[in-house]
């Protein structure tokens, strides 16, 4: 692909009298994972169902593979795939009748679509599972199923809305690892929002944080995590006596030492590596040391330094319409996922 995979100007989508997301500017590279990370309501789903011609813009422009969201939607589709935050999955069908069928929704023949399931088979665990009714799956199998089937056409970038929510912390490494083998192995660009700290953390290249509709921070995690601050290493003792804080003071690297209550707040750049030195400091001192814990920099963190609040907990606002400003359960045709798109908009003399 050259230039961008995904670049947005100004974007924006109003509900009734509520932006729910409003101007947001990204350039997303090709190849990369770039995580979006907001708590719920803040615009996360609203943004890439636009991304996906799902929603239109109500203001502003969206390119996906070099394609205008609302002037060409029907060659966008041919280029993403899509798993949205419910899978839109027949129960009655075995999980191989659902990947057969989104081949043939894309126009592929059956030496190609056996191809393609046996290939993306390969990319997505589901193992003997892959032959049983849907309705005997796990939540986990269930999406791994539907992350499957977005990639059945090959498409050169993958929306992934909240890909994990609800799994259990198997299932949830499951699908992670699934995630870096599509990078690594295919060098898919992939879109993932989520409200998990970790999920951003462990995947993303570079994580955009969204609050309020609003863009508010980009970058790398651990360029995001230094802007808040150093580490922490909290010394809990049973009386703080100066000589303990002069032996702080001393150690090399330590950049201020901050006394509360029975807890020394001791700040450095580099917390795994002052861990020792703070702790022979604290003992040749004669400090009576309970326990001695190292604290970095989370995403958390930075979220709570730019908004004035914590990432989780927060509930998506509502429309006019009863619908969440997120646009989770908002009036779009939710049915229609990423290969399904396409079928409206097919190319024209294509047969399954």
């Amino acid at each position: 692909m050259d230039g961008p995979a995904i670049v947005t100007e100004d974007i924006a989508r109003q509900f009734g009298d509520y932006w729910a997301v409003d101007g947001v500017d990204l350039t997303i590279a090709a190849g990369e994972i770039y995580g979006f990370l907001g708590p719920n309501g803040a615009g996360k789903s609203t943004l890439v169902r636009m991304l996906c011609t799902l929603l239109r813009p109500t203001r502003g422009r969206g390119f996906v593979a070099g394609h205008d969201v609302a002037r060409h939607p029907e060659l966008v589709r041919l280029q993403i795939g899509v798993a949205l935050q419910d899978a839109a999955l027949d129960d009655r069908q075995t999980g191989r009748e659902l990947l057969d069928l989104q081949a043939r929704l894309y126009g592929l023949r059956r030496d190609e679509r056996l191809a393609r399931v046996a290939q993306v088979l390969t990319l997505v665990d589901i193992g003997t599972a892959i032959d049983r009714q849907i309705h005997t799956y796990s939540g986990g199998m269930k999406r791994r199923l539907d992350l499957a089937a977005a990639l059945i056409h090959d498409p050169q970038i993958l929306f992934l809305d909240e890909p994990t929510t609800g799994l259990d912390p198997e299932s949830r490494a499951a699908v992670w690892t699934e995630v870096r083998t599509l990078q690594r192995q295919r060098g898919t660009t992939i879109f993932l929002t989520t409200q998990y700290l970790e999920e951003a953390d462990e995947l993303a290249d570079r994580v955009g944080i969204i609050s309020a509709g609003h863009l508010v921070a980009e970058g790398t995690p651990d360029a995001l995590k230094r802007t808040v601050g150093t580490d922490v290493i909290v010394a809990t003792v049973s009386d703080i006596a100066p000589a303990a804080l002069d032996a702080l003071r001393a150690v090399a690297g330590i950049e201020d030492v901050i006394c509360r209550r029975d807890e020394l707040m001791v700040h450095t750049a580099d917390g795994a590596a002052a861990m020792s030195p703070v702790a022979l400091a604290l003992h040749r001192s004669g400090a009576a040391v309970k326990s001695l814990t190292l604290r970095t920099p989370t995403l958390d963190d930075v979220f709570l330094q730019l908004t004035g609040s914590h990432l989780q907990g927060d509930t998506a606002p509502e429309t006019s319409d009863g619908a969440h400003a997120d646009g989770s359960d908002g009036p779009d045709p939710t049915a229609l996922r990423g290969p399904q798109a396409v079928t409206a908009t097919a190319p024209p003399g294509v047969a399954p």
